[in-house]
C-alpha cells in the first residue's frame, strides 16, 4: 500500500526521530531496563488485561520501575495507575523475561507476578490505557497480545516458574 505524499514525510520523520532514540537510549544505559507485568486476579478468579493504546493489542498491566522503587511498590503503583485496581497481595512469581526482543521500545527485563487485587476497575492513564476488562480464564483473548504477554499468561496457567 502506498502511502500518500503528505503523510510520508511526517510519517518517515518519526520513523528517523525514534530510531535515533532507540540508540541514544542504547548508548545512555547500555544495560537493559527493568520492569514488571502483573496478572492481577479478582476475588472472583478473573484476571484483569489492559488495552494498550500504543498498540490495540491486549496485555498485562505493569511498566517500568522508578528510581528507588522496587518490584513491590512498582507492582502497587502499575496497578493503580493502569487500572485503578488496589493490591491485596503479591500471590507468587510468575518468571523473569529477558529476550533482548520481548518489548519492541526497548531492550527490558520484565519480572511476573501474580496479584490478589481489589476495588473497581477504572482506567486512570488514559493516554497509555484505552480499555480495562476482566476475562475469566476459559474466555481469555487469543493471541497476539501485546509484547510477549501471552506467553507469560500461558507460563502461569501452566504452573511454570520462567526464566527466559
Amino acid at each position: 500500500m502506498k502511502v500518500p505524499a503528505f503523510f510520508a514525510a511526517p510519517l518517515q520523520s518519526t520513523l528517523n526521530l525514534w530510531r535515533i532514540g532507540k540508540t541514544v537510549m542504547g548508548i545512555i544505559f547500555r544495560h537493559p531496563i527493568t520492569g514488571t507485568s502483573i496478572i492481577p486476579i479478582l476475588p472472583d478468579g478473573r484476571i484483569v488485561l489492559i488495552r494498550r493504546r500504543d498498540d490495540g493489542l491486549w496485555a498485562l498491566p505493569g511498566g517500568m520501575v522508578d528510581w528507588g522503587e522496587d518490584i513491590p511498590s512498582t507492582v502497587c503503583r502499575e496497578l493503580v495507575e493502569e487500572t485503578g485496581l488496589e493490591l491485596i497481595k503479591i500471590r507468587r512469581l510468575v518468571g523473569v523475561y529477558s529476550a533482548p526482543n520481548r518489548d519492541p521500545r526497548i531492550h527490558s527485563i520484565c519480572v511476573v507476578v501474580e496479584a490478589e487485587v481489589q476495588g473497581s476497575m477504572e482506567i486512570q492513564d488514559k493516554l497509555e490505557v484505552m480499555e480495562i476488562q476482566a476475562f475469566p480464564i476459559d474466555a481469555l483473548p487469543k493471541e497476539p497480545m501485546s509484547h510477549d504477554h501471552s506467553r507469560q499468561l500461558r507460563d502461569y496457567l501452566s504452573g511454570l516458574t520462567t526464566l527466559a
